[in-house]
Formats: structure tokens, sequence, C-alpha cells
């Protein structure tokens, strides 16, 4: 967005009674939820995540508002929900096979619109200086979007390697230089080389995406140890403990620079993990999937001395929120600019719990690749929408009408489909639901595919 359309908003800060804080948004790639040990893992390794975790407030509950990349950081960085921007999936809105397609989908976007207003822009604007460090996805180029610096940012959704040369992302390395390691470094020297000005770190590593490759050096530590069956993949243990230790090298950094006491921090994933390299259990399926170990993720918030340290809420929240949120703690104001999220400032500042809201989720495409335990072997999702109220969860799939009704508090695995026996709640979700999908103008795929031949997979 140009910068004379952003100051239409009439941008204002309130009377600034402190400095500016810096802020630092760390969205891991297909980290999944119960993936950092703070969550759970006991084959997994977080020391210096879960210290950082031990600081801030975790939600239990957090969710990003897709299940696979893009979605989820245009989400995030416009806090508009996917009808708003158009951005569904990676790539291609039919993937998978033709014949197995019932519907047609939506065309799906793949570049984040200039007219769209972003995070980075707003902080801009309030004068912060904007570093993108790691993936971006969203665009060729970051800095059209916001951002005063990039370190390896492009539209590239993961590297070809993470050994150098990485192939699609365009950094100099040192020898065989691991690309997380590389990337942390260059951020280390943009925190070192800043000139006063509060700062907006988007630290967004390719890891822990595909492709799987071990830090070499890591792989003594994990190579005979046990854990459970679908949650201890040495070589991926590998990728989050070298990732993990970098984030310690930021922190540290940001402690060594004086920066830390005054720095907001958001540490979140992307999305759900990826079902075939570390499940999620007790929560279904994984990343491309609206289950929930398609969309729920570890995230916490972290200010030292003004969000209490310790706390954990179960409040469901998502990375909607993000953007009203830092909004509100730099006292800034977009008047006339509207959210899909919520200001969760009272929530972090003065443990003020947010009323009870629903949360949407939709998605008119597919995509291929099936989850064991969604019952699905050929798409991880096909067209459908998805309400949370409260402990209730919603999913209406669209090619064959099916809906599906969860009580989240007792069956957090959606393991038992209650819309017969609770007709009344499930008819009272989808009246919220149809009634967000016209207010937003959401695409209902309806037209038939004539390539289908019905092979009554689904």
């Amino acid at each position: 967005m140009c910068l004379l359309t952003l100051m239409a908003f009439q941008c204002s800060r309130k009377e600034a009674k402190e400095i500016p804080p810096n802020i630092l948004i760390i969205n891991v790639d297909d980290l999944g939820w119960a993936d950092p040990s703070f969550m759970g893992s006991s084959f997994y390794e977080t020391p210096e995540i879960d210290k950082l975790a031990k600081r801030g407030l975790v939600f239990t509950q957090g969710y990003a508002a897709a299940a696979n990349c893009a979605p989820s950081r245009a989400c995030m960085m416009t806090g508009l929900n996917t009808p708003r921007h158009g951005i569904y999936t990676v790539g291609s809105a039919e993937r998978g096979k033709s014949a197995d397609r019932r519907l047609i989908p939506v065309e799906n976007k793949i570049t984040l619109h200039d007219s769209l207003t972003t995070l980075a822009e707003v902080l801009q604007v309030f004068g912060y200086t904007t570093c993108q460090a790691g993936k971006w996805h969203l665009s060729e180029n970051p800095k059209d979007h916001g951002f005063s610096y990039s370190i390896g940012g492009s539209r590239a959704g993961h590297p070809l390697s993470y050994y150098a040369p990485y192939g699609n992302v365009d950094l100099e390395a040192n020898n065989n230089e691991y690309l997380t390691d590389n990337i942390m470094n260059n951020t280390l020297d943009f925190l070192d080389s800043r000139h006063g000005d509060p700062f907006f770190l988007y630290y967004a590593p390719y890891a822990v995406h595909t492709p799987i490759q071990p830090v070499d050096s890591l792989m003594y530590k994990f190579q005979s140890k046990q854990g459970p069956d679908g949650m201890s993949d040495p070589e991926y243990a590998t990728m989050l403990n070298n990732l993990d230790r970098n984030i310690g090298r930021l922190i540290r950094k940001l402690k060594d620079l004086d920066l830390y006491q005054n720095t907001f921090i958001i540490f979140t994933s992307d999305n759900g993990g990826l079902y075939r390299i570390s499940q999620q259990k007790p929560l279904r399926a994984g990343k491309g999937s609206y289950y929930e170990g398609g969309i729920r993720v570890p995230l916490f918030f972290v200010w030292e001395g003004k969000i209490e340290a310790g706390i954990n809420a179960s409040v469901p929240v998502v990375n909607l929120d993000f953007f009203p949120t830092i909004l509100d703690i730099i006292d800034a104001e977009l008047p006339g600019k509207s959210f899909d999220g919520v200001d969760l400032a009272p929530v972090l500042l003065k443990k003020k719990m947010p009323e009870s809201r629903p949360l949407f989720w939709h998605f008119p495409v597919y995509l291929e690749g099936g989850n064991v335990d969604s019952y699905d072997a050929l798409f991880r999702t096909r067209p459908g929408s998805v309400i949370r109220y409260g402990d209730w969860k919603l999913q209406h799939f669209y090619e064959n009408g099916v809906i599906e009704l969860y009580d989240l508090a007792k069956d957090p695995g959606e393991l038992i489909n209650l819309v017969d026996s609770f007709p009344g709640k499930a008819e009272e979700l989808q009246s919220l639901l149809d009634a967000w999908i016209t207010e937003t103008g959401a695409f209902i795929p309806s037209e038939s595919n004539p390539d289908y031949i019905g092979n009554g997979a689904w």
C-alpha cells in the first residue's frame, strides 16, 4: 500500500508516556501445537523457547487463521480473514487429481494485493524500522509491503536445501552453513546496526518446514532417544533443537543491547505440524486440515515487567488478533480500519478475559495429501467452512453437505460427531457461520467438476 493511501486512515498515536516498545514476532514454520517441550513434548527439546514461554502468558488454545503457510501469514500480516484477501492456499486451488474433485474451487490468489495494509506498513508510518528475516511467501519482495530490510525473504515457501547453497534463498553463505544459522547471523547483524528507532522484527525462519535435513552435530542427542509413536522423529528433532538454539541467541542479543526489557514478543507457528513428520496427539490430523491438529498452534506473549510471567490461558485466540493488539501496545490508532481479530492487550496487561466470540475458517479449495486420522485418503482438506464458538466446533463440507459437530472440552481429538445428538447446537453454529459467510462475501463452491469420476473415496 502506498504511503498516501495508508495515511488516509488518519493514523494517530495517543500522547506517548513511554518509549514505544520494539515489536518481535517469531513465526515458526510448521511447528505443531504439541512439538515444543513447554507444550508437553517428551522427545523434542526446546529449552530456550521454554525459558521464554515461562516469562510470559501462554495461550493453550491458540490458533492460526488457516491450516497452511501462505493464507495464515496473509491473515496475520493484514488482520483480515481469508475471504477478504483471497489467499486460501499455496499455488493452485486445484491441487490433487481433477478426477477426485467433485466441485470447481475458487481461483486462489498467490500474492498479497497492494491495496491491503500490512502491519509492517503501519509500523513504518509510526517510526519503526522494519525487518523481515526468513520466510515471506506473500510476494516477490517483502520490501513492497512495508519492510525496510529483508533477510532471505521472497515468494519461496521452503528452501531447496538447508545446507548452502540453498537453491532458492538468496543469502551468501560460508561453506556448508545451515540456513537457520545463516538467517540468525544476519538478524543479529541487523540488531547491531540499528540506530535508535524502535524496530519491528518479523523473524520467520524457514525451519521446521521440509525438506527434513538434520543438523548433523545434534543427531547424537536424538538418534537413540525413545519417544511416543508419530511424535519422535530424530532428524526433525535436530532441526527444532537448532532453531531453539538460535532463538536463544536472539534473546541474548536483545539483552546484551539493553533492548529486551522494552520488546513486545509474540511466539507462534503459521499452522499445525506436518502429520507424516510429527503428529499432534491428542489432536486430530495435521497441517492442511481444519481439524485441530492443522490449525491449533503454540502461542505465547512476553513483555518483561508488563505481562505477568508464568500464566496459562485457555481462552481461544487467533493470529488475526496480533495486528489490533500491537496497535494498542504502541498506543496507535487507525480510525476507519477494521479487523477480523480483537485487541488482546486488556488480556495481556490487565488479565481481563475477552468476551466469548466465534472464530471462523473458510477453505473453498482442495489440498491433496490425506491425513491418516482424517479418514480421507486423498485430501488433507476439501472445500468447507469451520466455526468454533465456546467449546463447540462445527465443520461444514461442501462436496457432500456433511456437517460435523464436536465438543472440544470433552473431545479435543474430534472423534465423536455430535450433530445428531445436539441438533439445536448445530443449527445455532451453522446460523452464525452462514451470517459470517454472507457478511464477508465468502465464495461457496457449488459448480460441478466435469472431470469428476466419483470413485467413492468421499
